[in-house]
C-alpha cells in the first residue's frame, strides 16, 4: 500500500509540473493567433496539384469538400482541421459570387486556426474539363484490370481506379 501511495504521489507531482509547463504555452499560442495578422472573417484558399495552381492565398466565403469521413463545407473560423480527400468535387464560392467545381482524385485538406485552408491534391481538374467517354473508358479498363488480377495488390489498385472513375461518372 505504501508503495502504491509514493507511485500515485510520483505520478500527481509529474503531472502537476506538466501542466504547469503547458499552460503558459497554450496561452502563448491562443495569443498569437489572435495577434497573427489575419482576420478570422476571411477564409484565405490555396489550392494546387503538382501540376496546376488554382488559387493562392485568395480570399473566398466557403469551399466544399469529400473527405474520407464525410462531406464537410469550411466557412471563416472554422474549427482547425486536417482531413484525407476522396475522389470527388471541391466546390470553391468566391467572393464575386461565382462558383467553380474542380474534380480532385485525393490530396490533404488542412484547416488552419487562422481560417486559411490549404486544399494539396494529387491531381485536380476543373470539372468542365472532364470527358464522359474517357471516364467510361477509365471505368471499364479498371473492371477488366480487377478481373484479371492475380494480386491483392492488383486488385487493390482496380478498386481505387473503380472508385474513381465510378465517383467522376456521378459528377459528370
Amino acid at each position: 500500500l505504501l508503495k502504491t501511495k509514493t507511485t500515485v504521489c510520483t505520478m500527481v507531482s509529474r503531472l502537476s509540473l506538466l501542466l504547469s509547463r503547458t499552460v503558459p504555452l497554450l496561452r502563448t499560442q491562443t495569443r498569437s493567433v489572435a495577434t497573427s495578422g489575419y482576420r478570422l472573417d476571411e477564409l484565405p484558399l490555396t489550392f494546387s496539384s503538382p501540376y496546376q495552381s488554382f488559387y493562392k492565398q485568395q480570399n473566398i466565403k466557403q469551399v466544399d469538400v469529400s473527405t474520407l469521413s464525410g462531406d464537410m463545407g469550411i466557412l471563416p473560423d472554422h474549427v482547425p482541421v486536417i482531413a484525407a480527400l476522396k475522389p470527388g468535387v471541391v466546390s470553391v464560392y468566391e467572393e464575386n459570387g461565382e462558383t467553380k467545381n474542380y474534380f480532385v482524385s485525393s490530396g490533404v485538406l488542412t484547416v488552419n486556426e487562422d481560417s486559411s485552408v490549404q486544399i494539396l491534391a494529387e491531381e485536380a481538374a476543373p470539372l468542365s474539363h472532364l470527358d464522359r467517354t474517357e471516364a467510361q473508358k477509365g471505368l471499364d479498363k479498371c473492371h477488366q484490370e480487377l478481373n484479371s488480377a492475380t494480386t491483392e495488390e492488383d486488385r487493390a489498385t482496380a478498386n481505387i481506379g473503380i472508385d474513381f472513375y465510378e465517383t467522376a461518372l456521378k459528377e459528370l
